[in-house]
């Protein structure tokens, strides 16, 4: 598996420039020699990376929200998740606060489950998953109109799991995130 994945495998980087920069975002055209010579461009947008939560109760329902994505044009049913936007902020300590401020929750126990690259075609970011266990209610802080509006809902993970298969939830951060905790719950801790 090891030649499948990693490394540049012959391909270098010639040139780099920066198209377009907002918020903490870059657009980036790369010029690429391949193996065999050939050059060519592409180009991608630079991120901070994201975290993400599967947030589960003492029950074993898991925490979702239901918040508008502007790139779709409509909601989004998905784990609490947040840029990390927060310069040199722990990944673990972002995935903590964008919990609370989205859903006025914390937890009691952390880990981690993985990490994914959600379009490596068009973006570098990587989006760090946790899952936090021992949720406890507090109040939320939200961010900006998307947040002011989202609607914070708990059901069963096997319900979640159900909505992933049925094409419900359809967000890969989530898609990823509910799939490993339910793995992990089927293996113990």
């Amino acid at each position: 598996m090891s030649d499948l994945t990693g490394t540049d495998h012959g391909f270098v980087t010639a040139d780099e420039e920066q198209l377009h920069a907002w918020a903490m975002f870059r657009l980036v055209r790369r010029d690429i020699i391949s193996p065999d010579g050939e050059r060519f461009s592409r180009t991608h947008m630079c991120s901070p990376g994201a975290v993400a939560v599967v947030a589960l109760t003492d029950s074993g329902e898991v925490l979702l929200v239901s918040q508008y994505r502007a790139a779709l044009g409509r909601r989004v049913l998905e784990i609490p998740a947040g840029l990390r936007d927060v310069e040199q902020e722990a990944p673990l300590d972002t995935a903590r606060r964008e919990l609370a401020e989205e859903t006025g929750c914390t937890a009691r126990d952390w880990s981690l489950l993985g990490s994914i690259h959600s379009a490596p075609g068009i973006t570098d970011s990587e989006v760090i998953v946790y899952l936090a266990s021992g949720v406890r209610f507090g109040a939320s802080q939200p961010q900006g109109p998307e947040e002011r509006h989202m609607t914070v809902l708990f059901m069963p993970l096997t319900r979640a799991i159900e909505e992933v298969f049925g094409g419900v939830i359809t967000d890969a951060k989530s898609v990823f995130g509910l799939l490993a905790a339910e793995r992990r719950a089927q293996r113990g801790p």
